[in-house]
This record gives structure tokens, C-alpha cells and sequence, in this order.
């Protein structure tokens, strides 16, 4: 079986943002960037297919070389090769159109792809690389199994979890389930030197097409000022919601 996982290179979530150019662009300057947190569950179950039943195992990314530490992190946690395209990730119909070439080039079986990106929280492209490549899709999944060509996959669904039997070719949108935080794997001295001799191919972009831009960015506002009831004093505690909260 042959999986691809596509790997997002974003953020971690404790860095401090920033915007520049009248916050039409994301301030990289001091930022620390991993594996996007949905991707890195979908490795894990791939290296785990590999693991029990010999699958082989590519990483692939949409960016520039700026991204290739967080490939060669995902190679070696055990990824066997890596495809960079060497473009810059303008949105989402962008990417699922690069990403569907290198899957239909490569006659991958499944593809597994986080539910959506930290940074952008746009969750467009696993549908997409689906609808581009005719395979089957199942996104928000939790649990994934393979037995030969057919599949069995467990995603949430509000109030629930709904179980579905499918084959490949297959698109998975994953996240958290489909492995446990406990289950993921941090790169082993071994795994870092081997992953320095691992084949790391970089494509052109069949497409400069872009269906959106960034008009601007805007931070959160900040948090209010809090104030400070004493356990005892409930009285003033109701007066301030329904004076001042207005919530009753």
C-alpha cells in the first residue's frame, strides 16, 4: 500500500503573531514553525501501516525551502521520502490542485491529510484533493483501518461517531483520535542522521491559479478588564450580570 500524508508547515501555537505591510502579511521574524498538530496524528497512523503491514510512506508539502526542517522532522519520525512543491501556499484550491498532480502521478492508495491547518483554519483541501483525484473521502476521521483494498473509518459527527466501510483510493481528513497525543513519536537521534540521507524531491507548481488574496489581518481584541466577587456576596455578584453583563 502506498500512503501519502501531506504535511503543513505552520506556526506553533505558542508563538507570538505579528503582522506587516499594513497587515496584509504574517510576520515570519521569531516564529517557530512545526508540524501542523492535524498532519502529525496522520503520520503517526501511517508509520503505524507501515509499521504492521509494510506500507511505504511519502510526506509531501506545498512551500518554500523555508519548510523542508519540518519535512526532514517528518522523515525522520520514519516517513520513507519527501515532496516539497516549491511554491507558496496562496489558498486552498491552490494546494489541492498541486497536491492532486503528485497523487495521481504517484497512484497512491490513501491519502492522509490533517481535517485543516492551524494557521488559516480553512479545512478546504482534503475535499478538494477527493473531488481532483475521483477517490473516496471521509473527513473529521478518528479511526482508520485497512484490509486489503477496503477500508473501515470512524469519524465524528455532532453527538457522535459514525462508522463507514469504503475502498481505496482514499482521502482521510484526520485530527485528533486517529491516534492518541500519547502515541506520537519524537524523532530519535537514529531517526534524524537517517533522515539527512532520505530523498527529499522538489517539483515546480503546475499552476500559478488562485481563486482568493488576503485583503487584511486583524488581531483578536484584547481581553477586558475582570472583576473580582467575593465568594459570599451574591448580591453583588447578580447586580453586576444584570446590570453590567446584561446576561440575565
Amino acid at each position: 500500500m502506498k500512503i501519502l500524508v501531506c504535511i503543513s508547515h505552520v506556526p506553533d501555537t505558542t508563538s507570538k503573531i505579528n503582522f506587516t505591510d499594513g497587515d496584509t502579511k504574517f510576520d515570519t521574524n521569531g516564529v517557530q514553525f512545526v508540524i501542523n498538530p492535524n498532519d502529525e496524528f496522520g503520520l503517526t497512523r501511517a508509520m503505524w501501516f507501515k509499521e504492521k503491514q509494510g506500507a511505504s510512506v511519502t510526506i509531501v508539502n506545498v512551500g518554500g525551502p523555508e519548510t523542508e526542517p519540518t519535512l526532514r522532522k517528518a522523515l525522520a519520525i520514519g516517513a520513507d521520502e519527501a515532496i516539497r512543491i516549491n511554491a507558496t501556499p496562496t489558498d486552498g484550491f491552490f494546494v489541492a490542485k498541486e497536491l492532486a498532480k503528485v497523487v495521481s502521478e504517484g497512484n497512491y492508495d490513501l491519502v492522509i491529510a490533517g481535517r485543516e491547518s492551524i494557521d488559516y483554519n480553512g479545512g478546504m483541501v482534503p475535499g478538494m484533493l477527493a473531488t481532483f483525484t475521483d477517490a473516496n473521502f471521509v473527513n473529521m476521521c478518528i479511526g482508520l483501518e485497512i484490509e486489503g483494498t477496503s477500508a473501515t473509518a470512524i469519524r465524528e459527527i455532532d453527538g457522535g461517531k459514525e462508522t463507514i466501510s469504503t475502498n481505496l483510493p482514499l482521502v482521510v481528513g484526520c485530527q485528533k483520535g486517529i491516534v492518541e497525543e500519547k502515541d506520537l513519536r519524537i524523532p530519535n537521534m537514529r531517526g534524524i542522521m537517517m533522515a539527512r540521507k532520505k530523498q527529499l524531491t522538489v517539483l515546480e507548481p503546475s499552476t500559478s491559479e488562485s481563486h482568493t488574496k488576503i485583503a487584511s489581518f486583524e488581531k483578536p481584541a484584547a481581553k477586558g478588564a475582570v472583576k473580582l466577587v467575593d465568594k459570599d456576596n451574591l448580591d453583588e455578584l447578580i447586580s453586576l450580570l444584570h446590570n453590567e453583563a446584561k446576561v440575565i
